[in-house]
This record gives C-alpha cells, structure tokens and sequence, in this order.
C-alpha cells in the first residue's frame, strides 16, 4: 500500500537522540529543560519539557529541512496520497492561508463557497484574491449550509473563466460533502487549481467505509488539520500538493508567515499521528463509525434531537456524509444547539466540538469509549426532560446569503468608523463578525449589513454563542467604511 516504511519517525527519533545525550545548551528556549522553570516542568512532565528544543542541525529545520523532518514529510505524502508534504505548526488556517495565496495573486479571482473558514478570508485579506462566492445549498429541515453544487460551481467558472482556483469544504463542520470528484474535473478542465480545505477530513484518508480525501481524487494541494480527527497535538497540521504544484514556491508562500522556531513538540506529534494513522488508520475508523452510528440510533430514539447523517445525502449540495461526525439537530426541544452545549458542559462536565443555534457537533474518535458515549446519551435524555421548551421565536437557519459589495482586502483597509452594531444596517462591513467555533463568518469584510444579519448576531449573542472577529471585543460596536 505505501512505497516508505511507515513504522519510521524521524524526527521523534533524532529528538530521543538529542534529549537522551547529555548535551549541554547555550541555545533557546531559556527554560533550559525544565531548570529555569521548575513550575513549568513539574506541570507538563521532565521529559515533555527536556524535549521542547529549538532547531539545530542534529534536528533539522522547518523552514528548509534538509533531514529528518525532510523524510518525515515524504513519508506524510507518501501515507496520505499526496506528491508532496509539508509539517505545518499553525493549524489548518495556515494550511489554508497558504492554499489560497499559493494559487492566487493580487486581483486574481478564486471561487469559493461563502461558507468557508475565516481562514481562508483571512487569506484574502493578505493577499489582496478576489473571491467568487457560490452560495451552498441548505437543508430546510436543519437549518444549515450545505455543499456547493457541480452546477453552481460550473456557473461561477463559466462567468469567471480568468479564477485561478476553486476551493472546496471535504467536508463542512456538520459532515457534508460535495460532489468533489465532478468539481474537480471541472475545474481542471478549465486550468484552475482544486484546493480542498480538508481540516475536518484528515480520517477520510484512511477508510473505505467513508468518503475520500481530495488527494486520492486529483486535488491540487489539501489541508489537512491532524489534531482534530488525526490524533497529534493542538495546533499541527499537514499541507498535502499533488504533482502538478511547485513545492518550492509553496514552502516560499509557508514561510512568509509561518515561525521560524517549529515547535519539536508539535512535530513530534504529526510524525507519530502519522505513524499510527498509517498502521492502525483503518481498524480506528471502524471503530468511530461504530461508535458514532450508536450514538446517533440512542440519541435519535430520546425523540425530539435529530442526529442526522447520511439520509441527508440529496445528490447535488451533499453528496456524501461523514459518518464519524454526531450532528444533532436540537430545536424540536426548544433548545438552541449552543444552549445544549452550555447545559451538557455547565451541569454534566461534557465538553462538546461546539454548539450553534440550531445543532451540536460532538468528535467521536477510536478515543471515545463505551461509558463516555452513554454518559452523553443519559444527559440529552435528561437535558430533554429538564429544559425542553417551545419553538416560540427560534431562528430556524444558520446561513444567510451575503451582499458582497468590495474585496475582503479592500474593505478592510479601507477608511472606516465605528457604529454602534444595531445602528450598521445598511452599511459595509470592514471586519468579520462569527461564532467561534465553527468561524464561519456570519459576516465577512466587504458585506453589506442587513437588518437579517443584525437580528441573527443578536439572537446568536443572546443564546450565547462566542462571538468574534470584531476590534470591539464585546461585539457592540462594528467598523464599517467610511
């Protein structure tokens, strides 16, 4: 199945090395194993703190590696499918940022759909890409934002045919593919790149039983978040390039913005998640799916919660599903999904993915065992009796469509001035304004104000939903252009 030897961590293995040869350090970080910080070492362990070194050249180097962390990323693109890879330290939004401004230079057009991560708007900020957006479709029932259509897509490259690139979600928060192989060969078809914002999709890899990555498919470059579904620490991450991308000039557009102190920590991390992914990827994932398939057949029987999965499929805005991800749909019990949240966190010590208005998404992982799947059960049940309420003034929809008006990159250097937010209506934003997590930007800079938008940012804050984005941190006031 793979061409390299996927028991091997190479850079585990010359960190061990390093950490274990008595060496003596006059280089960073100053805590100096563990000794200038005794309070430190004993929180996170001897060897956790020992191992925590900057680059050298026993260690290689991030931002040229020409050893050990150079084989560590052939042997991730030879795991995942991929012509190149790249160990990445700032989570898949750089993974994306990096995507987006790899494919795109000032002015030049990218199609995206609108409900991407603020990542990838982010990036157009940076880099000055003009986005095309397609608007997902979205499911009545649920509320929520699906996938982009071939149709759609085919529509924004037939009156956009100078786009450089179209960026695909495999798959949205909720677990909602898009036709991805069809997108694919449209838009190669027509010379644009395919980039596949895979942060929730490192598992699809990795399994038959579920859909798979934009690698296996012929996408172009994919990002791939490790820590979330892939078993490394908070904050690593995987850049996957097909052959058809200069890896040079992608390590180029990396460094731009990414350290140059790697976190050994972190890598260390993707190397052995990587490893284990490699060995025993598929045995886990029969494992999620299992759990998950339980847990959506119990939750649905408490009546009132939908966990919803494949039979969402339509064939054109969700074409496939993630059977790993527990959505459950929560408005039939007159609860807000993030009130759900709050409740199973504040008075169940159980700590879920997020909650919106709607919906909750719980991560199942081959981590999760038995009890912990039938603690969360028993406590929707008793969420159920306790605080169910009545449908009485509930917002029914997550997604709203935008008025696009200016760039991102435009909007939000542009000169502006500061309103109090119920007072925008009408105006133009020059920031975003999301509920983290997901960070989906309810509204994105160059997006006219509705009086929708104001009542779906007041009813997400009165439901309390964490809302961000804005200079102003309590969310009151918004700058728009001047």
């Amino acid at each position: 199945m793979y061409r390299l030897d996927q028991t091997k961590v190479p850079v585990c293995d010359a960190l061990r090395r390093v950490r274990d040869s008595g060496m003596v350090h006059f280089d960073v970080p100053g805590h100096k194993g563990g000794r200038g910080n005794k309070a430190l070492r004993d929180f996170f362990g001897s060897d956790c703190i020992r191992s925590d070194m900057n680059s050298m050249k026993a260690l290689d180097n991030l931002c040229h590696p020409v050893s050990v962390i150079r084989e560590a990323e052939e042997l991730a693109a030879d795991a995942f499918g991929a012509a190149y890879a790249f160990l990445m330290v700032g989570g898949a939004s750089s993974c994306v940022e990096a995507m987006v401004m790899t494919a795109c230079k000032a002015g030049e057009k990218i199609i995206m759909p609108r409900n991407v991560h603020r990542s990838a708007i982010n990036a157009l900020v940076i880099c000055g890409a003009v986005p095309v957006y397609v608007d997902p479709g979205v499911n009545r029932r649920l509320g929520i934002p699906l996938g982009m259509s071939v149709e759609g897509v085919k529509k924004a490259i037939e009156e956009n045919p100078d786009a450089k690139a179209v960026l695909v979600n495999n798959p949205t928060y909720y677990g909602v593919c898009s036709d991805l192989p069809a997108i694919i060969k449209l838009a190669h078809e027509h010379g644009m790149l395919v980039l596949c914002d895979e942060a929730h999709g490192t598992h699809f890899y990795f399994s038959d039983l579920l859909p798979p990555g934009g690698m296996q498919l012929g996408a172009d470059m994919a990002a791939c978040s490790m820590h979330k579904t892939g078993g490394s620490f908070t904050q690593s991450a995987f850049l996957l390039c097909g052959e058809g991308v200069n890896p040079g000039y992608v390590r180029q557009i990396i460094n731009l913005t990414q350290t140059t102190s790697g976190s050994y920590l972190l890598l260390c991390s993707l190397d052995m998640a990587r490893r284990n992914l490699a060995l025993n990827g598929a045995a886990m994932m029969e494992r999620t799916i299992e759990q998950a398939d339980y847990a959506r057949e119990e939750i649905n029987a408490l009546g009132g919660y939908y966990a919803f999965g494949s039979e969402i499929i339509d064939g054109e805005y969700c074409c496939a599903f993630d059977v790993t991800k527990l959505s459950v749909h929560t408005r039939d019990i007159g609860l807000a999904g993030v009130e759900v949240y709050d409740l199973l966190r504040d008075e169940y010590d159980i700590q879920l993915e997020f909650g919106d208005i709607g919906n909750f998404l719980a991560i199942v992982t081959a981590g999760d065992r038995n009890l912990e799947i039938e603690r969360l059960i028993s406590a929707l049940s008793e969420i159920k009796r306790l605080y169910s309420g009545d449908l009485t003034g509930m917002l029914d929809h997550e997604y709203i469509n935008p008025l696009v008006e200016m760039t991102p990159q435009a909007a939000f250097y542009s000169e502006k001035v500061s309103l109090p937010i119920e007072e925008s209506a009408g105006r133009i934003s020059t920031e975003s304004v999301m509920c983290y997590p997901p960070g989906i930007p309810i509204l994105a800079p160059g997006e006219r104000i509705t009086k929708e938008i104001l009542q779906y940012i007041a009813y997400a804050k009165e439901k309390g939903c964490f809302m961000t984005g804005t200079e102003d941190m309590n969310i009151s006031r918004i700058n728009v252009v001047r």
